[in-house]
């Protein structure tokens, strides 16, 4: 099996045109780079209506693994909250109205130079919810977007009452009766 080497630049449209390097584990990007590095996957280039022209035009990079098209609803629609039914075996009723417009990105998996400029740096959603100015919304579409990043690091499971760990093997838990 060989492993995905990915580009290493301060963006993702410099991870398309001309990449420091790639690499393949955070290691190695460290050794291209030079300085500390950030796996991410960010979108690059203008928005096509088909799949069929985004892939014309970005024939090249789909056909890398670290490059994908992404189908991604356009800003600005409204939506309305749909309830779910639970009749006739379904649960979500059949949409009434016509689905969002959409379009389609080109999304690059890339090793950013960790103190390259970032697109928008969002807070996380418990602090902004208590925050005393509510944010904007393409701060909000950023939060919505960006993946759940924890208050401190998870804490090690607490083993209950009447649970052990063996003295020969510490990392098993096991149930004592």
């Amino acid at each position: 099996m060989t492993a995905i080497l990915y580009p290493v630049a301060a963006n993702a449209e410099l991870a398309m045109a001309s990449p420091l390097g790639r690499a393949a584990r955070e290691r190695e990007a460290l050794g291209v780079a030079g300085e500390a590095v950030v796996f991410t996957t960010d979108p690059t280039g203008p928005a096509f209506a088909t799949r069929e022209a985004a892939l014309d035009a970005y024939a090249g990079p789909v056909g890398e693994s670290w490059a994908r098209l992404s189908e991604q609803i356009l800003p600005g629609q409204k939506l309305p909250p749909v309830a779910p039914t639970f009749a006739e075996g379904r649960r979500w009723p059949v949409p009434a109205s016509t689905p969002p417009r959409t379009a389609w990105r080109l999304m690059v998996s890339y090793w950013r130079i960790a103190t390259a400029e970032r697109p928008i740096e969002t807070p996380q959603a418990r602090a902004a919810r208590r925050a005393k100015t509510a944010p904007d919304g393409e701060t909000l579409r950023a939060m919505a977007r960006q993946p759940l990043r924890p208050i401190e690091p998870q804490q090690p499971l607490d083993i209950g009452l009447f649970e052990i760990r063996p003295p020969d093997a510490p990392h098993i838990v096991m149930p004592d009766e």
